[in-house]
């Protein structure tokens, strides 16, 4: 499955199940580790947890398998399927760390695929 394609297997499957403040951010130009990152917000422990599952089952459901998820009993769940890296996050911890600021200068994609 090409990146473009996964990527937006990954909102899909995020929208889905009503995750909020989706991000999607092109980092192809700024790091050869990943394609794409994928930032959303849950509303609860629960939520952030259902958010990263519908993602690991989706992609399965097209052959592709996360290489690795972590953190999943917390307030953040990063799930890494190669070419899309998504990270699932409470708001005050999506605030907090504000990952979006590292790619400032990457264009921002949108959650539906387009700039």
């Amino acid at each position: 499955m090409q990146a473009e394609q996964l990527k937006d297997l990954v909102v899909n499957a995020l929208e889905d199940i009503k995750a909020q403040d989706v991000s999607v951010v092109d980092v192809r130009d700024r790091t050869s580790v990943t394609d794409f990152m994928v930032i959303a917000s849950g509303t609860s422990s629960q939520h952030v947890r259902a958010l990263a599952d519908s993602v690991v089952t989706d992609a399965r459901e097209e052959g592709v398998k996360a290489s690795n998820v972590e953190g999943g009993g917390s307030d953040w769940i990063l799930v890494d399927l190669g070419d899309v890296v998504v990270h699932v996050m409470m708001p005050a911890t999506r605030e907090f760390y504000d990952l979006e600021r590292f790619w400032r200068d990457a264009p921002h994609v949108g959650a539906a695929g387009s700039e």
